[in-house]
């Protein structure tokens, strides 16, 4: 374990075995049979369970549980491991568990991908390489990814499919099919305005006058007929006589994005 850097709260299993240049942060727990590649970076708080292999050069953030047991019923205690290989970013809360014995035992993340917070890999997945996992995008059991995906956040990818190479999954998309190479995969409905948070402004002290002239705001901006450019012209009436509306309609001019309508 030369050139280690070890926190003195870090609790570490005497059969665990570290490469040259790791480093675990403070009240990091490392279980027995987790080795440990060569120059990666353990956070504060990680927890990291056995059998799971992990290459050189990654980095774990603070709160990552990486190994834990699968979550599945079926699980009686057999042997399952997780491999990990390198150069991967592995952000805060981020879960990957182990296989299952019924499923192949292994659990596998390839080299290079960001997994950033809050993301879940479960049991005898594998993902390839240089994959993008944005915040909360999810994989169900068994699930195996290409090279190049990119889940965006909140994405959700029903057990045992398969996503190919260079493919994108959209934001908030929910996946139970397989998803061929070089696709966009989106879902079929945003969010959509549903009137405005009167009872919200009610208890932040906006009075009746104040919340009459953000309705009337609103249904110039979404009730009607008009395009974008007309309604912004009635906003900016009522906007004469509300500082209210005048903050909505600068906030619509300042957009850089579409407005969501």
């Amino acid at each position: 374990m030369s050139g280690t850097a070890i926190h003195p709260t870090a609790a570490i299993d005497p059969r665990a075995r570290l490469g040259a240049g790791v480093q675990v942060g403070a009240y990091a727990v490392i279980g027995a049979e987790v080795e440990i590649g060569d120059n990666t970076r353990i956070g504060p708080h990680c927890t990291i369970e056995g059998p799971t292999r992990i290459g050189r050069d990654n980095v774990f953030h603070g709160h990552a549980a990486i190994g834990g047991e699968p979550q599945d019923k079926k699980y009686r205690g057999e042997r399952v491991e997780l491999e990990i290989g390198d150069g991967n970013s592995i952000r805060e809360f981020v879960t990957i568990n182990r296989g299952t014995g019924d499923g192949g035992g292994i659990t596998r993340l390839g080299h290079r991908n960001w997994i950033l917070a809050y993301s879940h890999i479960a049991h005898d997945c594998i993902v390839g390489n240089d994959c993008v996992f944005s915040n909360n995008a999810t994989l169900a059991g068994h699930v195996t990814v290409g090279n190049h995906v990119i889940l965006s956040g909140f994405s959700g990818i029903h057990q045992f499919c398969r996503i190919g190479d260079y493919a994108f999954i959209g934001m908030g998309a929910f996946v139970n099919g397989d998803v061929p190479p070089y696709l966009m995969v989106a879902q079929e409905k945003y969010a959509r305005p549903r009137g405005i948070n009167a009872e919200g402004l009610k208890r932040r002290g906006f009075d009746a006058a104040r919340v009459a002239a953000i309705k009337r705001a609103y249904r110039a901006l979404y009730m009607g007929e008009a395009k974008l450019d007309e309604a912004k012209v009635e906003l900016a009436e009522i906007a004469a006589d509300s500082d209210d509306v005048r903050a909505f309609l600068d906030f619509i001019e300042a957009g850089e994005r579409p407005l969501l309508r």
